[in-house]
C-alpha cells in the first residue's frame, strides 16, 4: 500500500517547540515511521521552508520520504498567507508522483490547510482521503483571550469543505467526535476515533540521578516541567501565576523546586522574543519569579526523555488541547501530569491515576495539586508507577494497526 501523506504548513523533522511545531509533527513523523515497519509505503510532502535543505529526505526509513515541494518563498510564512501557496503545493506534489511513476492508493492529509490541497489531489488521482484536523478553528476561536489570536473565515469554511468531502476523518479522542458532531454538524458515520501514540521505546523511565545528570541538574533538585508552544492557548501564564502563588504561601523552605519551560525562544538563542514569549518574561518579573523560572527554548525530541524523567511533574494548562501528545510522553516516562480539564486532556490524564485534572484557568487549584504531589513522595511514586502502565496502551505500534485498518477500509472495492 502506498499513501500520500500531506503536512502542508509543517515538516515532521522541524525541532519542537517553534510557532508551529508541536503534535502534530511528532504524529505525522511517528506513524509514517511505525507504518514502514509494517510494510507500508508513506511519502510525506511538506511546503519546503529552507532552501538549503535537500527537497527529499530519506530520515523516516523503510524507504519513506519526507518530500519538500517549493511552493512560494523557502522561508516560514504565517499561516493566513500560506493558503494562497495551496496551488503550486498541489502542482509540486502531482509532479513529483509522475516523475516517480507512483499511484498512491490513499492520501492522508493533516491539519485544515493540507485537507484543502488533499481534495484537489484527489480530483486528479481519484483516490480515497483520510483526513485528520488536529485543531477546529472554533475551539480554538473559543477560548482566545484577543482579536489578534481570531482565525478568518477561511479557514472555517476550508474546515467545512474538508469535512463534507473526505472520505474518512481521523478525531483524536471523544471529546473531538463530540465537537465535530455539535459544532461542525459532521456526519459522525465517517468519523473513526484513533488516538495519537507514544514510541515506548524512547520515552520510558530513566532513574532521575541520571536523567538529570544528563540535562544538568543537581541530583537534590526538584523540577516542575512544561513543554509546548508558546502561545495564549497554553496556559503559561496561568502556570506562573500558580507558582507565584505557592511562593506566596511560602512552601519554598520545605519544598524547593523550579519551573523549566520548554519551547519558544530563549535569550540566549539570539533571536527576538516573539509578543507572547515577551509576555511571559514579563509575567516572570512581575511574581518575582527569576530565580525559579528558567526558559530553555527548542529541544530536541531525543533529549525529551531526559527532562520529563528529571520532573517532578508536569503541567499542561492548556485552554484547549485537541490531544494532548506532552501529557503522553510524560506518563510514559513515569511522570505524573496535572493538566487543564479541556478537550483530549480530560479523556488523556486520568484524574487521581496518573495525575490530576483541573479547571481550566484556576492558578489556585493547579497549585494545590502541584503542592500536593511535591509535598508527597509516596502519591508521585504510586502515580508514577500507574502512569507507566497506562500510556503503554498508547504504543504506537497498536496506534499504526488501528489507522491500517481505516486505510483498507476505504481502498477495498465496495461489497
Amino acid at each position: 500500500m502506498k499513501i500520500a501523506m500531506l503536512s502542508y504548513h509543517t515538516c515532521p523533522l522541524a525541532t519542537l517547540g517553534g510557532k508551529d511545531t508541536g503534535g502534530m509533527n511528532v504524529y505525522v513523523r511517528e506513524i509514517t515511521r511505525h507504518l514502514g515497519a509494517i510494510g507500508v509505503h508513506v511519502d510525506v510532502f511538506t511546503r519546503s521552508q529552507d532552501e538549503h535543505v535537500p527537497h527529499v529526505l530519506h530520515d523516516l526509513g523503510y524507504g519513506n520520504r519526507v518530500v519538500h515541494i517549493p511552493a512560494g518563498p523557502e522561508h516560514p510564512l504565517p499561516k493566513n498567507i500560506l493558503a494562497s501557496y495551496l496551488p503550486e503545493f498541489v502542482t509540486g506534489v502531482e509532479e513529483f508522483a509522475a516523475s516517480k511513476e507512483i499511484q498512491y492508493d490513499l492520501i492522508h492529509s493533516h491539519y485544515w490547510m493540507s485537507g484543502v490541497a488533499a481534495l484537489e489531489l484527489q480530483k486528479h488521482w481519484h483516490t480515497p482521503m483520510a483526513h485528520m484536523f488536529h485543531t477546529l478553528v472554533l475551539m480554538k476561536n473559543r477560548v482566545a483571550q484577543s482579536a489578534e489570536e481570531l482565525e478568518g473565515e477561511y479557514r472555517l469554511e476550508g474546515e467545512k469543505l474538508v469535512l463534507q468531502s473526505a472520505q474518512r476523518i481521523i478525531a483524536a479522542t471523544p471529546a473531538e467526535l463530540a465537537q465535530l458532531q455539535w459544532l461542525y454538524q459532521a456526519d459522525i458515520r465517517k468519523i473513526a476515533v484513533i488516538p495519537p501514540g507514544v514510541d515506548t521505546c524512547r520515552f520510558y523511565p530513566i532513574p532521575a540521578d541520571e536523567a538529570k545528570e544528563f540535562i544538568g541538574v543537581p541530583p537534590c533538585g526538584r523540577m516542575i516541567l512544561f513543554v509546548g508552544r508558546i502561545e495564549p492557548l497554553k496556559g503559561l501564564d496561568v502556570l506562573l501565576e500558580s507558582i507565584a502563588r505557592l511562593r506566596q504561601q511560602d512552601v519554598m523552605g520545605d519544598y524547593r523546586f523550579c519551573l523549566v519551560v520548554i519551547g519558544g525562544e530563549s535569550l540566549s538563542d539570539g533571536e527576538m522574543l516573539g509578543t507572547e514569549m515577551a509576555r511571559i518574561h514579563a509575567l516572570r518579573e512581575q511574581y518575582g519569579l527569576q530565580d525559579l523560572v528558567a526558559f530553555l527554548g527548542k529541544r530536541s525530541q531525543d533529549t525529551l526523555p531526559y527532562y520529563y524523567s528529571a520532573a517532578e511533574v508536569v503541567v499542561v494548562p492548556s485552554f484547549y488541547e485537541s490531544f494532548g501528545m506532552v501529557a503522553l510522553e510524560a506518563m510514559a516516562c513515569g511522570t505524573p501530569v496535572v493538566a487543564s480539564q479541556v478537550g483530549g486532556l480530560a479523556y488523556l490524564v486520568q484524574d487521581g491515576v496518573t495525575g490530576y485534572t483541573v479547571p481550566v484557568d484556576d492558578p489556585q487549584a493547579l497549585a494545590d495539586r502541584l503542592m500536593q504531589l511535591l509535598s508527597n513522595p509516596a502519591l508521585r511514586s504510586r502515580l508514577a508507577q500507574q502512569a507507566v502502565q497506562y500510556a503503554r496502551g498508547y504504543a504506537w505500534e497498536e496506534i499504526a494497526q488501528k489507522l491500517l485498518q481505516v486505510y483498507k477500509d476505504l481502498t477495498s472495492p465496495p461489497g
